[in-house]
């Protein structure tokens, strides 16, 4: 685990500069309702004084009828009548507040979240798969609910300091040293929140990676998707003992910051009571000295007394407000993040045909941050039209050349030219829809039968029609054919109604996804290792004859099925160690004439 870093209120204080691209995030969501929110909470910053003054007029009013019993008691009626009208535009805009704020939180929640949805898609893949990434990614995705408080929390106080300035007219008047003793009542309590916040942040920052190893720990210990392994290899009181282990070190750190808070936070709460009742009695002596009225000494204690705990109240909102601004930063840091891999100005159209195809000039990769080499110097061609087989064992490099192809990754040395030009000079959008990409490890999206076949060329959703002929070709209509809502039927476990498939019958689904593209290059990426070897060459057989003139690569791991493509690139350690046709193989007796033969006899 990171070293936890230490506490820095100064940092806290310059989060303060998210606020305004934070305002500007809510303003976009909803003006109307912004605007709204603002003018409610002027009025209602007006209101405690009022209700004071108006208070005070009647205790005076009642001291002098109870001297004077005959004497006119209208304006008795009128003030209380008053103060009964201020209590209920009070409540009516305190709930008009709590419209606004509920309406404009769940607007903000879901914007938000929308603009993570949209930036995550444009980022590079291998930013995924990079932990610190992830752990930011994390962070982000918390503040798209969380961050709905502080803009309650901002506004709140707002309103609470024009009240004070308000009640702090009164005070002024009277007595100037009263402001005084408030803010030293206040201050020490504030700066022990700042500092304990400042622990607070460092604390949970430091322990995103637990946290999420926490979340994964509860997930896989109860879920349907590992329900087999652990009744199998008895993983339950392993995985038990591993999240508590976990657990119990979150909790003992978290516990001596919470600990201290509350001990510090009841001292100084203690220094602020004294300091309020020393000025209490100093307003209750100036009464009985008659310098005062007691309808002006309940004026006097009441605004102090509010004073003190808006105060008290804004002092410490002021440091949440700073805490959860670092947290919302977490949010910004992300929508920040620059993708390496974009469209350049005025990039390319890909060809409407493509006419030489792809050619890999010297092509390295190596991820970031990493000396390994992945792939290197390798050299090839995959001419229009032709269909290209993947071989190699794990780890030689296949899947990664195949993201290459579809700039999902950008070769760290050498290039690849598109009809004799490079990738990286064409529209990325245009090029990633001239590729249809199915992977071995392809999503089982809970959503409807027919949605999960259309997010092959999601725009088409809608198109029945297309959808249908999709699963024809991919032989999805025979599994589409058992469910009893056809293709608008739920698949999957999480949802009620919901019928979940074989592995096998998933495959189909996630093929007929290729066939929903109108794509120039199809790739499959071994999306039928869960079937027999059979099956799988009854399926690469239909997708030959289905993409007839189109150019296609194939991975997989039987070599009785890639046989059937034009040529074979065997790769070994991230190089190109053979190719040609599979005769021409054979006929070299190399490596691949190898494997083919110790893998035929186990079919003997």
């Amino acid at each position: 685990m990171a070293k936890k870093e230490k506490p820095n209120i100064k940092e806290q204080f310059l989060a303060y500069r998210n606020l305004p691209q934070f305002f500007g995030l809510i303003w976009e969501t909803h003006k109307g309702y912004a605007l709204a929110n603002l003018f409610l909470r002027i009025l209602r910053s007006a209101i405690p004084l009022a209700m004071l003054y108006v208070g005070k007029e009647i205790i005076d009013e009642v001291i002098r009828l109870i001297d004077f019993p005959d004497a006119d008691k209208s304006y008795l009626w009128t003030v209380i009548g008053l103060e009964l009208g201020l209590a209920v535009i009070s409540d009516l805009i305190s709930r008009g507040i709590s419209l606004m704020d509920a309406l404009l939180g769940d607007l903000f929640a879901n914007n938000t979240s929308v603009k993570l949805i949209k930036h995550a898609a444009t980022l590079d893949l291998y930013q995924f798969e990079d932990a610190a990434f992830y752990d930011k990614l994390e962070r982000a995705r918390r503040q798209t609910t969380g961050r709905t408080v502080l803009m309650t929390m901002v506004l709140t106080q707002l309103q609470d300091i024009i009240t004070i300035l308000f009640l702090g007219v009164g005070l002024i008047a009277f007595n100037p040293w009263l402001i005084l003793i408030l803010f030293v009542a206040v201050i020490p309590s504030f700066l022990s929140e700042s500092f304990f916040n400042q622990k607070t942040y460092s604390f949970t920052r430091n322990w995103t990676p637990k946290r999420r190893e926490l979340d994964y720990l509860r997930f896989i210990g109860a879920s349907n998707w590992t329900a087999k392994e652990i009744k199998t290899f008895s993983l339950s009181g392993f995985l038990a003992e591993r999240f508590r282990q976990v657990a119990d070190d979150y909790y003992n750190e978290n516990k001596k910051i919470i600990v201290k808070r509350s001990l510090w936070g009841s001292l100084l709460a203690a220094l602020g009571s004294l300091a309020y009742y020393g000025a209490y009695v100093f307003i209750i002596i100036q009464t009985i000295g008659g310098l005062i009225t007691v309808g002006m000494l309940t004026f006097l204690a009441g605004s102090f007394n509010r004073m003190r705990n808006m105060l008290q109240a804004i002092m410490n909102r002021f440091s949440k407000i700073a805490d959860s601004a670092m947290y919302l930063q977490d949010l910004f840091d992300f929508l920040n993040v620059e993708p390496q891999i974009r469209s350049k100005e005025n990039s390319l159209a890909i060809p409407s045909k493509i006419q030489d195809g792809f050619k890999f000039e010297n092509v390295g990769f190596q991820y970031p941050n990493s000396e390994k080499w992945v792939l290197r110097n390798l050299s090839f061609e995959l001419k229009a039209g032709e269909k290209l087989a993947l071989v190699g064992e794990n780890g030689a490099g296949k899947t990664t050349l195949v993201k290459l192809l579809a700039r999902l990754y950008e070769p760290t040395e050498g290039r690849i030219l598109l009809d004799g030009v490079d990738l990286k000079e064409y529209n990325l959008s245009d090029l990633r829809d001239a590729i249809g990409v199915i992977f071995q490890d392809y999503v089982r999206f809970e959503m409807k039968a027919g949605e999960n076949i259309a997010i092959g060329k999601i725009k088409q959703r809608k198109d029945g029609e297309r959808i249908v002929d999709a699963a024809q070709k991919s032989l999805a209509d025979t599994v589409v054919e058992t469910l009893p809502e056809a293709y608008d039927q739920m698949l999957g476990k999480r949802f009620e109604g919901s019928v979940d498939l074989s592995g096998g019958q998933w495959q189909k689904i996630a093929l007929a996804r290729a066939y929903m593209r109108d794509a120039q290059l199809l790739i499959l990426d071994e999306p039928t290792s869960a079937l027999d070897a059979r099956a799988e060459h009854e399926v690469f057989l239909r997708f030959a004859e289905l993409i007839e003139g189109k150019m296609a690569v194939l991975i997989s791991h039987r070599f009785s099925t890639v046989r059937m493509a034009d040529r074979i690139l065997f790769l070994e350690n991230g190089r190109a160690l053979e190719l040609g046709s599979h005769q021409e193989l054979i006929a070299q007796d190399g490596k691949y004439a190898e494997l083919f033969q110790l893998q035929a006899q186990g079919y003997q």
